[in-house]
């Protein structure tokens, strides 16, 4: 019984910031790996990165450089701070978390995706 609750997308200029969090929420034992995906219309889900309980990180190729994933365990919060922002980067972008809800189990939950668009 998690809920994942995502903010910070929105509309911003070629070149320009935008900083995504996603707040996990309810029986949590503790996290294994928070983590954002995106889906621009017409492709496929894609990992844009992801940040590990210990603090170890994985970018897409395509974001490396460009995008920090950070996580605050003791908020359950992860962000993603995106600068240097292209259109390619439009997407609904959506949190993932990989969770302990107890001693012995382990689940997996996404957020509702929050639209990020990049104009031109």
């Amino acid at each position: 019984q998690v809920q994942l609750v995502e903010s910070g997308g929105g509309l911003v200029q070629a070149g320009g910031s935008l900083r995504l969090s996603c707040a996990a929420s309810g029986r949590i034992f503790s996290i294994n790996v928070m983590g954002w995906y995106r889906q621009a219309p017409g492709k496929q889900r894609e990992l844009v990165a992801a940040v590990t309980r210990g603090d170890s990180t994985n970018y897409s190729d395509s974001v490396k450089g460009r995008f920090t994933i950070s996580m605050d365990n003791a908020k359950n919060t992860v962000h993603l701070q995106m600068n240097s922002l292209r259109p390619e980067d439009t997407a609904v972008y959506y949190c993932n978390a990989d969770l302990r809800v107890t001693v012995s189990k382990r689940d997996n939950y996404w957020g509702q995706g929050t639209q990020v668009t990049v104009s031109s």
